[in-house]
């Protein structure tokens, strides 16, 4: 399976943000897109799952998933879930909506403790959870149904540190079987968890090369690279 970008171009009013992007991207590895805040990395996950229309190029999945639709998981820098509910509620409300995509389920307080969620939270409005809160839990529908592709929208950046462990360590439990895409602009965070990284940055999308990841001078390199001014 490998998801196919090709020459992506997408612009709002007279900004162009994408400007022939492309790049593939191959099943059972763990990508960081790396760029820097507002560099358009939240815009090209939108042209991939959908949410947003583009004005060149194509997006393509190669491989038995077939189209595109309906392939990809998203999970949002600000969560999106319906705060009327609680944690409970709404899990057992989406999982009864999803089933058919579920493979081996599970109970829901093992899904709870997936993501390390607090017993007396479980019951609790999500309209008075936390960001993290709201976080794991829309991180926990992707892992519930485990689309082919999966978006990463910076969601690490509210969780503590054990539970940011824990995650990491399910991802690359589970990446064998996914094309994953985790976007940041936190340098450290691209190295330690994933094994390419490729670089959003004048509206392109370029692989940093792996043999400049254990260099002495790969920080300052990527810097570097990411302070070029637009041409």
């Amino acid at each position: 399976m490998r998801l196919i970008l090709e020459d992506i171009k997408k612009s709002f009013g007279n900004k162009q943000v994408l400007k022939g992007a492309g790049f593939t991207f191959d099943k059972g590895r763990l990508y960081a897109l790396l760029g820097r805040n507002g560099a358009g990395k939240t815009t090209l996950f939108n042209c991939i799952s959908g949410n947003l229309e583009f004005e060149g190029g194509s997006i393509t999945l190669e491989g038995p998933e077939g189209i595109l639709e309906d392939q990809v998981g998203f999970v949002y820098t600000e969560p999106l879930l319906p705060e009327f509910l609680t944690g409970d509620e709404f899990l057992k409300f989406f999982i009864s909506a999803n089933n058919k995509r579920i493979e081996n389920p599970r109970s829901i307080n093992e899904y709870f403790n997936l993501i390390k969620f607090e017993k007396d939270d479980r019951h609790r409005l999500i309209k008075g959870y936390s960001h993290g809160m709201k976080n794991k839990i829309q991180l926990l529908t992707v892992l519930i149904t485990r689309p082919p592709v999966i978006l990463l929208d910076e969601p690490l950046t509210s969780f503590d540190v054990v539970v940011a462990q824990e995650i990491k360590r399910l991802l690359k439990t589970i990446k064998s079987e996914h094309i994953i895409i985790f976007s940041t602009h936190v340098l450290e965070l691209a190295v330690d968890l994933c094994d390419h990284i490729v670089m959003l940055h004048n509206g392109g999308l370029k692989e940093i090369r792996p043999g400049l990841l254990n260099r002495p001078e790969f920080e300052k390199k990527i810097t570097l690279m990411l302070s070029e001014r637009e041409e």
